[in-house]
């Protein structure tokens, strides 16, 4: 670096330190990064401001503006849509600490961020941006269990695949995604696992989790400790509440990949079979409540010049063979194929690897109870939608997802979550877009015509949202029974609402 250039980056540290200083002296009730430092500062962006004095804190190893490391991670989102941001700088933390350096500093300098844990989102902007700084988790990857606590930690960078083979020669396992890929956000959105029946939802796994809040302050919450009322909007209110560092999990005993306690797999039907399908679906949501059932139907409807639609099921159950008092009506309706064998909960956990990249996503959220006439229309109206942008869609998928009763008494005595029991079992929806390669924005008219499909098919009266599986246009909030709770809780952490001026999530708190 030429003698200038150094000179010129001493200059700008100095000021940037200054800065610091300056906004860590500032009351933190004052308009901290618009009002006292960017008036001194216009010619700065609040993000660079803020890269740079994370970086005069951490080091150029934890904080990038370029490179290989900073290009893949940048390109490594699940939805193409999420990987043409170019954030100012990414900060690699490698303990809770560097997410608190990082998180006082966006909130003294007002700069917008955005966190990446698995990058598994369908949802524009939830953990990419540009001017501003990325939070990648890319180096927070471990996963352990603990005999005598009986509870496995895992970082928040991990994947569930991965999470799940650490801890499987240990004969347990952890409430993860359905999907090897999908990331530890899936416990801040609720998170719905082949064995939520029998263990409730992955977010009701939680022991404790430490959390980062805007402010940078680290606390550590759990169901009992004077953070309670923040441990139930973290299990359900996504990326809302703070920064998760450490999970600590209630193990599930699983057993190892040796112990083939279950039966199942998948079936493919083809679009002949769709009615019928839909029927047995309702059927199950609406009398199914044997917990060790486990079930979920994707509608598939591809290569959309013209729709060629078909429907695959995974259905398992733990024990010898599947009940035909529970999985009869799937079993004889005509089908193309079947792969169903012995299987064990690590077999279940790798049948659905969710890591194809290179498309745009998009989702949609609805939740129907278990009536024939409501899964009818809601599918009918899915297939009027596929086949007027068939042109401008590669596939796209209406998948059913049991939401039985057991789902919500499972780990009843472990503490409430966000979401709120609406008392009746019912199916998460969502209807996933998927668009060919090269298109990098949602075009308006399809977009349009999606928000028709999803007041179309909208949810049965009373129901919650699917956070995960929703579409940025849509107060998933707003469905919960527990919505006025959440509402005070956000105020108490995040009296400036901060998180919701400064990055992209749900709407309406």
């Amino acid at each position: 670096m030429g003698a200038n250039n150094m000179l010129l980056c001493q200059i700008f540290f100095c000021v940037i330190s200054f800065i610091t200083t300056l906004a860590q002296e500032t009351p933190n009730n004052s308009s901290i990064g618009t009002a006292s430092v960017s008036s001194d500062t216009q010619l700065v962006s609040a993000s660079s401001l803020a890269c740079a004095a994370i970086q005069l804190d951490l080091g150029s190893s934890v904080v990038e503006y370029s490179g290989s490391e900073y290009s893949a991670t940048v390109q490594g989102p699940w939805s193409l849509f999420n990987s043409l941001d170019r954030p100012t700088c990414i900060v690699y933390p490698r303990a809770a600490s560097h997410v608190q350096v990082a998180m006082s500093k966006i909130f003294s300098f007002g700069s917008q961020y955005a966190v990446q844990a698995g990058a598994h989102s369908a949802m524009v902007g939830w953990n990419s941006i540009s001017d501003g700084v990325l939070i990648s988790f890319a180096h927070m990857t471990n996963t352990s269990y603990n005999p005598l606590t009986d509870t496995v930690t895992v970082q928040p960078g991990v994947h569930w695949g991965d999470a799940i083979a650490a801890v499987e020669p240990y004969g347990v396992s952890v409430i993860g995604g359905r999907a090897s890929d999908i990331g530890t956000g899936l416990l801040l959105g609720g998170g719905i696992s082949f064995i939520s029946p029998l263990y409730g939802w992955s977010a009701d796994s939680i022991k404790e989790v430490d959390v980062v809040l805007v402010t940078g302050e680290s606390v550590t919450a759990n169901a009992t400790n004077k953070f309670s009322d923040l441990f139930r909007a973290l299990k359900g209110g996504a990326n809302r509440f703070g920064i998760a560092t450490r999970y600590e999990l209630y193990a599930a005993h699983t057993g190892t990949k040796e112990d083939k306690d279950w039966f199942g797999g998948s079936i493919v039907y083809p679009e002949s079979s769709s009615v019928a399908l839909s029927n047995a679906s309702a059927r199950y949501i609406r009398e199914v409540t044997d917990p060790k059932a486990g079930l979920i139907v994707l509608m598939q409807a591809t290569n959309l010049t013209p729709v060629d639609a078909n429907v695959i099921i995974y259905l398992f159950y733990k024990g010898g063979s599947l009940p035909t008092n529970i999985f009869g009506d799937f079993l004889s309706i005509p089908n193309t194929s079947t792969s169903l064998s012995p299987l064990s909960y690590y077999d279940i956990s790798n049948l659905i690897s969710g890591s194809g990249r290179g498309n745009g996503q998009q989702f949609g959220a609805s939740s129907w109870t278990g009536d024939e006439a409501t899964f009818l229309n809601g599918y009918n109206h899915f297939m009027n939608f596929t086949r007027t942008f068939e042109t401008d869609l590669l596939a796209a998928d209406l998948i059913i997802s049991p939401i039985p009763r057991s789902q919500w008494t499972a780990n009843k005595s472990r503490g409430l979550n966000a979401i709120g029991d609406p008392g009746v079992a019912y199916a998460a929806i969502n209807f996933n877009l998927i668009y060919p390669t090269g298109v990098t924005v949602i075009p308006e008219r399809v977009n349009a015509g999606f928000q028709l499909l999803l007041s179309q098919a909208s949810s049965s009266p009373g129901l919650p949202l699917y956070i995960n599986e929703c579409d940025a246009s849509q107060n998933v909030f707003k469905t919960y029974p527990n919505f006025s709770a959440l509402q005070k809780t956000y105020a108490k952490y995040d009296p400036s609402r901060f998180n919701v001026r400064h990055t992209a999530g749900l709407i309406g708190l």
